[in-house]
């Protein structure tokens, strides 16, 4: 009975004793130096990946424009697309229309609709998200006659029609 009634006694002793003290700071120095390499390693992580560039970076560029990222881009985009208008020439019109198609596709799958092709993400797609979803699926299949037919005619007044159609639908998802 006398080794438990000196028990906390024994323990304090125990914790304050020299050699417990020695072995303490050598296990708080061990714990600091990982520490400081797990933080390394998170910056360097973070470093190397997008998602940081993502979360400040885009935020960032979105408060000081006012507009969302990736609209500049998209913009340069479409002045190259509206641009092929003025060559007169009707393969540079059908290389604008499927390129405005490919650009419709990439702003669909940046929303997050999911889908294989822009026909499977037209199909999510209802008239309260886009309000010419009709236009947009007549100008995808001025695409697929494009791509499958190489003898598919193409006018000046068509192509400015159907790239009208993809300008509207791209205001109206707000990506311009």
């Amino acid at each position: 009975m006398p080794a438990i009634e000196n028990f906390p006694e024994s323990l304090i002793s125990f914790f304050i004793s020299p050699s417990f003290t020695d072995w303490l700071l050598i296990i708080k120095i061990i714990f600091i130096v990982l520490s400081l390499l797990f933080i390394c390693f998170i910056i360097f992580a973070l470093m190397k990946t997008s998602w940081l560039k993502f979360r400040f970076s885009y935020d960032v560029v979105e408060l000081l424009t006012y507009r969302p990222f990736g609209v500049r881009i998209m913009e340069k985009s479409w002045k190259k697309i509206a641009a092929r208008i003025d060559t007169g020439l009707e393969s540079e019109y059908k290389l604008a229309v499927i390129e405005a198609d490919n650009m419709m596709n990439d702003t669909l799958k940046r929303m997050g609709y999911g889908g294989e092709s822009l026909g499977e993400r037209l199909e999510k797609l209802t008239a309260a998200t886009l309000p010419d979803i009709e236009g947009i699926r007549e100008v995808h299949q001025v695409r697929n006659n494009i791509i499958h037919d190489p003898n598919y005619k193409l006018s000046l007044n068509d192509t400015r029609r159907l790239l009208d159609i993809f300008e509207k639908a791209f205001k109206d998802l707000e990506a311009f």
